[in-house]
């Protein structure tokens, strides 16, 4: 017979603790243990013997077409080409980001054997909003109202889908566990079920998870070591594009991110992120550069804004959105030293346009050129773009895929890109016809942009 106990459990980690305590000794978190009640089984005597062998590498055959093309570009990059079959994926992310959205449409456009199962809306509620996403509608798509684990499992082997998707898995619960849906233990074994569920019957699985007031996805963090996949959407409220990332990908990249806008019927993808970076404003104003970043295999030119000026009050402000504010503390310390600009007085801030958050350090030359413009108060040419990464000593390092990026800003019509001399080895300058320029210092390009 089964016996019930109570036990603390920590909702950021999943660490166990008979008694409460205040902080967690395993995450550092206070006040995230929450009291539970688990029920325990006998364990058997008899041992359980598994009937799986090993086998030889060459004796296990790989099929190229074990992807499933899901009709979306963006939504296939980030998963490294189409959803692999019989893997599991964690979309997670703001509420009202747009994650069900994207699900939907999923749904709806594509012509496989889909069942979506809803645990937070009603049949009516979903098909409003598929009329308003879509007026085309997949025949062969089954819509499910459960939360009940049983249920959706014996549903999935009655009808042998070739996806499921599950929104979301903080209403999944199961009754082999005595706590309420959405607590560590029910999404911990919910995860693991639908996980050997998907293994056995080699069946992909979306799964659609919240995140907490930290910005990361809800849950033990052993929900997201289960999964095959996880992506997170990004994007703020206040602008119509959501990025779409990939935080792990066990058959591809974990650096693509794909781009889509917000609209009324729904997510639509953004064929040329690089127009979303680069503002609408011709005439050359002092404080923007452009750099030439790579995110994954996909070259981007954006755009960097920076604002100096002379601090009113005591202590002067640091502020970046969308940039590394350790790193641009570190850039502003490698000015006052080597360019000698005096700026431990003055406030600086810097915004990526877009809204983006881009971790190449690709793009710290264009951090520099917009500080140096903003301080001197001289415009940069607008068909000018940068790519390098800055040194302590104020030297210009290389980067990584320096001919994608010149054929990038070259297609968008830029006529100079200032790049490394560094990289002049690997590069051919015959397939371009824009004008590279090779700088080794921080100095000399000051020296070509502001002479």
């Amino acid at each position: 017979m089964a016996k019930s106990k109570t036990i603390y459990i920590c909702q950021n980690c999943g660490t166990q603790s008979p008694k409460w305590v205040g902080r967690c000794t395993a995450c550092n978190e206070w006040n995230t243990f929450v009291e539970e009640i688990v029920s325990t089984q006998p364990k058997s005597t008899q041992l359980r013997v598994s009937v799986a062998k090993p086998v030889l590498f060459s004796e296990i055959s790989a099929s190229e077409a074990m992807r499933i093309d899901l009709k979306n570009d963006e939504l296939n990059r980030v998963l490294g080409g189409g959803l692999v079959q019989g893997s599991i994926v964690l979309v997670g992310g703001e509420p009202g980001i747009g994650k069900s959205t994207l699900m939907l449409q999923i749904s709806l456009l594509l012509e496989n054997n889909i069942l979506y199962i809803s645990g937070e809306e009603s049949l009516q509620q979903i098909k409003l909003r598929a009329e308003r996403i879509s007026t085309k509608q997949n025949k062969n798509t089954l819509v499910l109202n459960e939360t009940s684990l049983e249920s959706i499992i014996q549903h999935i082997k009655e009808i042998k889908p070739e996806i499921v998707i599950i929104d979301s898995i903080q209403t999944v619960q199961t009754e082999m566990i005595e706590s309420s849906p959405g607590s560590v233990s029910q999404v911990r074994e919910c995860t693991s079920q639908i996980m050997k569920l998907a293994k056995e019957s080699n069946t992909s699985i979306f799964i659609v998870g919240h995140i907490n007031k930290d910005g990361n996805l809800a849950g033990p963090k052993v929900m997201e070591h289960m999964v095959d996949t996880v992506l997170q959407f990004e994007g703020d409220n206040n602008y119509n594009y959501r990025i779409l990332r990939t935080l792990k990908n066990r058959f591809g990249s974990t650096s693509e991110l794909g781009i889509f806008e917000m609209q009324n019927n729904g997510l639509r993808e953004v064929s040329n992120p690089s127009e979303l970076m680069l503002s609408d404003n011709n005439s050359s104003v002092s404080g923007t550069a452009v750099a030439a970043t790579i995110e994954g295999l996909r070259p981007l030119l954006i755009e960097i804004q920076a604002l100096v000026s002379h601090s009113a009050y005591g202590n002067p402000q640091r502020s970046a959105t969308g940039y590394d504010l350790r790193r641009l503390s570190m850039l502003l310390a490698v000015l006052e030293k080597i360019g000698g600009l005096k700026l431990s007085i003055k406030d600086v801030f810097l915004n990526v346009v877009g809204g983006i958050k881009i971790n190449d350090p690709a793009i710290d030359l264009a951090v520099v050129c917009s500080i140096v413009s903003s301080t001197l108060n001289l415009p940069i040419d607008r068909q000018t773009c940068v790519a390098g990464e800055v040194g302590l000593t104020g030297e210009i390092r290389p980067v990584n895929k320096i001919e994608q990026r010149i054929i990038e800003a070259e297609k968008l019509g830029f006529t100079r890109i200032f790049v490394s001399s560094q990289n002049k080895k690997s590069l051919n300058l015959k397939k371009v016809n824009i004008n590279v320029v090779f700088v080794s210092k921080i100095t000399e390009i000051l020296q070509l942009l502001f002479k």
